[in-house]
């Protein structure tokens, strides 16, 4: 059964989509932030309903915004996860009314929690490990946390380039999902190339964190764009995969898709079911109907899958 709204016809394709991203592909979710939101006339006109939508909580953004974009979509029928980074919240009672008003407009029971963008924290918390240890997700009853994931590595948390500060921080939180009645996954920082994600996603397993991973994927761009967005972004050995291409000059005005990257995550997860990337999650950075259209591209007849 097709979810998109009554009487709209799904983009035409010049042959069948590969079925293991298809089925790679269901329950997939997508990041917006208000200043993007506010391009798209209807959201249920471009996403299955019902698909998870977190907001992303740039520094500076009133969290008026925030709401306000949250109570929207949550109207229209999806699942709305904002971002509490940790950096840009100065404390306690700011984050008790940043959840309140999240929920007195938007009912939202859904949060991805993450250090942040910035240098030096606002006031009291640093990590999204400060933020869980508050007890304020768990009082206000969320049945979803979700915390970041780097499979190139942070600096900003790794400075000399490794990942054991990322992966004692991952044990951590592991350890908290046992404890906590709130379903949890890693989200995580997009890449370019399938091995790398692959080699990542099965250290963190071996490690003995089963965490499922909702992978950050880059939707389609221009090229320029996404060189642009995965260096600031901090985006590791991936990054070759943009700048080889780049350097065909012919090829550098063209839009790059994630076709690649994703069916190489596809056919590892099909050989390997127990792969523990469960989800794929989009960084609309050539614009959100852009990266809809390409999904809706994959996906015939979709479910939305939210258990994961």
């Amino acid at each position: 059964m097709s979810l998109l709204p009554f009487g709209k016809k799904k983009p035409a394709t010049d042959s069948a989509p590969d079925a293991a991203v298809t089925s790679f592909l269901d329950g997939f979710s997508i990041e917006v932030m208000p200043r993007t939101a506010e391009k798209v006339d209807d959201f249920r006109a471009i996403l299955p309903a019902g698909t998870r939508v977190y907001i992303a909580h740039i520094e500076g953004t009133p969290i008026e915004d925030m709401v306000r974009t949250a109570a929207r979509l949550a109207r229209d029928g999806f699942e709305v996860m904002p971002h509490f980074p940790a950096r840009i919240i100065k404390d306690r009672a700011t984050l008790d009314d940043w959840i309140a008003r999240y929920q007195g407009e938007a009912n939202v029971r859904s949060a991805l929690l993450l250090a942040g963008g910035v240098t030096h924290p606002a006031g009291d918390f640093a990590s999204s490990i400060d933020l869980i240890e508050t007890g304020a997700f768990d009082k206000a009853g969320f049945t979803r946390l979700h915390v970041a994931g780097h499979p190139e590595g942070n600096r900003d948390i790794d400075p000399s380039g490794g990942d054991d500060n990322v992966m004692q921080a991952l044990h951590w939180k592991q350890a908290f999902s046992a404890r906590t009645d709130a379903a949890m996954a890693i989200t995580t920082q997009f890449a370019f190339e399938a091995g790398p994600i692959i080699t990542w996603a099965n250290r963190v397993k071996a490690a003995g964190i089963d965490l499922p991973i909702h992978i950050g994927i880059a939707g389609p761009a221009k090229l320029q764009t996404l060189i642009k967005y995965a260096m600031a972004c901090g985006v590791g050995p991936s990054l070759k995969v943009l700048q080889k291409r780049a350097a065909d000059v012919t090829r550098l005005l063209l839009p790059f898709d994630p076709d690649e990257v994703v069916a190489g995550l596809a056919a590892h997860k099909a050989a390997h079911p127990d792969f523990n990337i469960a989800r794929v999650h989009f960084f609309p950075l050539g614009g959100i109907k852009t990266n809809a259209d390409w999904v809706m591209r994959h996906l015939p007849d979709t479910t939305v899958a939210l258990n994961a």
